[in-house]
């Protein structure tokens, strides 16, 4: 470790996935700082204390999406964009748990992200739960083929007329595997904490520990227990805890658009519920003594923002790509940070703070441990996101967003310090800010040759 690390090397390490919790509904974030909606924020009060102990990063980003290649980032500390979309970890990666496994870390996964490994995959499995000692898989999330039996509540009163049959089919899946539930600790973010707060205690006695604490929620179907439920009337039906991905438009009217965005209030809210039991449990057992902690989500999700429910290769705009990231450590300061990191580079800054520099050598992603430390605020010029099979980039800077049409549609460029909301294309009003951002990506981070960029062919004619 070079002269700017923490005083003390700490001993073990716990991440904390969220996935799909939109920065904006973090309270912490909002107000100024996370800005691109007019959404209120939900309640957050554990995850707000949690930020109070550690640095908190304002802008970061993922850079391939969605669920599976984003965790191919933050366990490889690899770049994932160019090279690879939906896949299985190879035979030649080297994640996380199997590099921590030889430096002596016993290592735990606990989650009920379902893609990891589920049975019905393209190939027999994803994989990402090699080289963990102990893997605790919480059954029944979102569409897991976990519950063969009809379900009990009836699917009409959660769909509209417009649901084709295979949302149909999907929410009835869902409504099969949750049927049992009673209490709110039947619910998924309620197991998931409870299985991660008995795997610390009993794994405490051991020289290091590392611990993958992945929740799916709030991830849709969204859900929440009627505690956090903004909409508990039966007669507020249907309930619409799944959206389809069309223009709302076209299936939802303004008091189902609302409906939707509070019950996925709802459920973030109650995560933070559940996260609240985990960080009790963390200073019962001292890890804040000896421990990194890292809490971040593995993106955002459009609430109709831009017109559209859910995720999608189209929908880059910061209410999808911003995140929540916040690091723990002892010895550490907390305030907050305004560098612009992605993904690739939390693997090889955790790994600095452990004390495993060695180990980062391989590794796409550069450590931003100055910037954790405090010693500066800059760690990237530019970052670039998008899913590997679509033709959509989006390159953002401190202060621009270019977004990369495919052929034949119009490229988007807004200045979020102006138009937070990214609702300004200024395209051709602005062609040099679209020319210095594409410049900063080569060819290869790009399903179509970049020279086809609309509004730049004076640029490349030059060159």
């Amino acid at each position: 470790m070079t002269s700017n690390s923490p005083k003390k090397i700490p001993r073990n390490l716990v991440v904390i996935c969220l996935d799909s919790f939109r920065k904006d509904h973090v309270s912490c974030y909002h107000g100024g700082n996370a800005p691109f909606s007019d959404l209120p924020p939900c309640s957050t009060p554990h995850i707000d204390a949690f930020a109070q102990l550690c640095v908190v990063f304002d802008n970061a980003l993922p850079s391939g999406l969605p669920t599976i290649p984003v965790r191919y980032e933050l366990m490889t500390g690899q770049f994932g964009l160019p090279y690879r979309g939906w896949e299985p970890l190879n035979p030649y990666d080297r994640s996380i748990a199997e590099i921590l496994r030889i430096n002596g870390f016993v290592c735990g996964l606990i989650t009920d992200t379902y893609h990891y490994f589920r049975p019905y995959q393209r190939t027999a499995s994803m994989n990402y739960h090699r080289g963990f000692h102990s893997v605790i898989w919480i059954r029944g999330q979102e569409y897991d083929p976990y519950m063969s039996h009809p379900p009990s509540r009836k699917i009409d009163d959660y769909v509209t007329p417009a649901y084709p049959s295979t949302y149909r089919n999907l929410i009835g899946q869902y409504l099969s595997n949750t049927d049992h539930f009673v209490t709110e600790k039947d619910y998924f973010p309620a197991q998931v904490m409870q299985q991660a707060i008995d795997w610390l205690k009993k794994n405490r006695h051991h020289q290091r520990v590392f611990c993958w604490i992945d929740s799916f929620d709030p991830h849709e179907p969204w859900d929440p227990p009627p505690r956090f439920d903004p909409i508990p009337s039966p007669s507020s039906r249907p309930r619409l805890i799944l959206p389809l991905g069309e223009p709302v438009s076209e299936w939802a009217n303004p008091q189902q658009v609302q409906q939707i965005r509070l019950l996925y209030a709802g459920e973030c809210a109650f995560v933070d519920h559940c996260l609240g039991w985990l960080f009790e449990a963390l200073h019962d057992f001292n890890y804040f003594e000896d421990s990194v902690i890292v809490l971040l989500a593995d993106h955002g999700h459009p609430l109709a923002d831009h017109g559209k429910f859910l995720k999608g290769a189209s929908r880059l705009y910061s209410e999808l790509l911003e995140v929540p990231l916040m690091i723990y450590a002892p010895h550490i300061a907390p305030g907050r940070r305004s560098a612009l990191v992605t993904f690739p580079d939390v693997l090889p800054t955790i790994f600095d703070v452990l004390g495993l520099t060695s180990e980062t050598g391989p590794m796409a992603g550069k450590s931003f441990l100055p910037v954790l430390l405090g010693n500066e605020d800059h760690h990237r010029e530019a970052v670039i996101c998008g899913y590997h099979e679509s033709e959509h980039r989006c390159i953002r800077d401190d202060r621009w967003t270019l977004i990369v049409r495919p052929e034949g549609v119009p490229d988007e460029l807004y200045n979020r310090q102006q138009d937070p909301k990214e609702t300004n294309n200024l395209i051709d009003s602005h062609p040099e800010e679209a020319q210095r951002l594409s410049r900063l990506f080569g060819s290869i981070w790009f399903r179509r040759p970049i020279t086809r960029l609309k509004g730049l062919q004076a640029y490349y004619e030059v060159l």
